[in-house]
C-alpha cells in the first residue's frame, strides 16, 4: 500500500503543478514571486523588474505589476499597471481584491493604495474576481458569472497593442486609448512619444512628440487599409475593423492565424513597430515600422544631438558636445540631449587673452 500511496501523491503533485491558477479573488491575493497564468499558458501576471541595462539581465530593483508572454523564453511584457509607481519590495506589496470589489495594488508596510481599477460597478470583495485571459487581458469580472466584465486591462494599453484590444477614443469619458512608450528600456514610466486616433474625429492615427508635434500619420481609413500604409494590401497577417458609434470610435484587430504571436508596440525611439515571434530563431522579428527612417522621429536625439541612419547608434552628439546623461543614452533614452564640453567665452566672464574665441564648426551632410 505504501508504494501505491506515494505514487498517488506524486501524481496529485504533478496535477497541481500542471494546473495554472489564473484567478485572483478575495482569498487569494498575489505578492512576492507569486503569479497567475492564463488557462492556455499564453500569458502570466506578476511582479516584474526590468533589467538594469541593455548589457545585463540583473534587476533594476524596481518592481511593477505586469503581464508578459508565458510560453516564450524571452520575457516580454505587454502591459504594466503602475508605470510611474515602482514597488521596491514585492514581498510587502499585495495585488488583491479590495473591500469595495476593485482590484488594487496595496503597499502593506505603509497601508497605502498604489493603484486601483476604480470601477463603480463593483460592490464588495466577494462580488468580483480577476482573471488573466489567453488574450493577454486581465479582467475584473463578476465572481458568480465571469462573462460579466467590469474592467479589462487590454482596454487601457500602455506601450503594447494586442489583438482584441481597442485603440481609439471613448466619446463619453473622453478617454484616449493610446500607446505610450517606456521612458527607456529599464523604466516603464511614460516617454515623450504617443500613438493615438485623431481626437478631431478623422479615422487616422497620429504619432506625436510631447502631445504637441505630429511627425507621422497613417492617413485615413478607407474601409480596407490606411491610405499611407500600402503594406497592408498584400499578404497582410491582420484583420482590422473600425467601430464608430455614439459612445466610442476605435480600431480593433485580430490575427488571420491565431497560432502566430504578434504585437504592435510604441518603441522608446519613437517608432510604431509590428513584431512577430519566430519559433525557429526564438526571437522577435521586426515586420513593419513607421516612420520608416529612424531619423524622421521628431527630436529623437535631443538638444545638440545628431541623427544618422548610416550609423549605429543612430544618435550622437555634434562636435564639441557630449551626452548629457550617459546612463540614459545607454538605455536608448536620448531626450536629455547633449551638453557643451567647453563653456562659451561669453559664459566664462574671462578677460584672459589666452581664451580661444567662440566659433562655428562646419557640419557637412546634415
Amino acid at each position: 500500500m505504501a508504494p501505491l500511496f506515494i505514487l498517488l501523491l506524486l501524481l496529485f503533485g504533478q496535477i497541481l503543478l500542471s494546473t495554472a491558477i489564473d484567478t485572483i479573488n478575495s482569498t487569494t491575493p498575489l505578492s512576492g514571486t507569486q503569479k497567475i497564468v492564463s488557462a492556455g499558458n499564453k500569458f502570466a501576471l506578476g511582479f516584474y523588474s526590468p533589467p538594469q541595462s541593455n548589457a545585463t539581465s540583473s534587476s533594476s530593483g524596481n518592481y511593477y505589476i505586469a503581464i508578459w508572454y508565458s510560453n516564450i523564453p524571452i520575457q516580454t511584457t505587454v502591459w504594466t499597471a503602475t508605470t510611474d509607481v515602482p514597488v521596491s519590495d514585492p514581498a510587502t506589496t499585495s495585488f488583491q481584491i479590495a473591500t469595495d470589489g476593485n482590484l488594487v495594488l496595496l503597499d502593506q508596510a505603509k497601508n497605502q493604495q498604489l493603484w486601483s481599477t476604480n470601477v463603480s460597478e463593483a460592490s464588495n470583495s466577494n462580488s468580483t474576481m480577476a482573471i488573466i485571459r489567453d488574450t493577454g487581458s486581465l479582467e475584473l469580472t463578476d465572481a458568480s458569472n465571469s462573462s460579466i466584465v467590469y474592467w479589462r486591462s487590454i482596454d487601457y494599453p500602455t506601450n503594447t497593442w494586442l489583438p482584441g484590444g481597442k485603440l481609439g477614443l471613448n466619446k463619453t469619458t473622453g478617454l484616449s486609448q493610446r500607446l505610450v512608450p517606456w521612458k527607456n528600456n529599464a523604466d516603464p514610466s511614460p516617454g515623450l512619444f504617443s500613438l493615438e486616433l485623431d481626437p478631431n474625429g478623422t479615422t487616422q492615427y497620429f504619432i506625436q512628440w510631447n502631445e504637441s508635434i505630429t511627425y507621422w500619420t497613417s492617413g485615413p481609413w478607407n474601409g480596407d487599409i490606411f491610405s499611407l500604409v500600402p503594406e497592408m494590401t498584400d499578404g497582410y497577417n491582420y484583420d482590422f475593423r473600425f467601430i464608430n458609434n455614439s459612445t466610442e470610435s476605435f480600431f480593433i484587430y485580430s490575427m488571420k492565424d491565431d497560432a502566430v504571436l504578434s504585437r504592435f508596440i510604441m518603441d522608446v525611439n519613437g517608432q510604431i513597430k509590428q513584431l512577430t515571434w519566430v519559433p525557429s530563431s526564438q526571437q522577435w522579428i521586426l515586420f513593419w515600422s513607421q516612420p520608416l527612417s529612424q531619423c524622421d522621429v521628431y527630436a529623437l536625439c535631443g538638444a545638440y544631438g545628431s541623427c544618422s541612419v548610416n550609423a549605429l547608434p543612430f544618435c550622437n552628439c555634434i562636435k564639441g558636445y557630449s551626452q548629457k546623461v550617459q546612463s540614459d543614452w545607454d538605455l536608448q533614452d536620448h531626450s536629455g540631449g547633449c551638453k557643451r564640453n567647453v563653456p562659451l567665452q561669453c559664459q566664462t566672464n574671462s578677460t584672459s587673452g589666452q581664451t580661444k574665441p567662440d566659433k562655428f564648426y562646419t557640419m557637412e551632410g546634415r
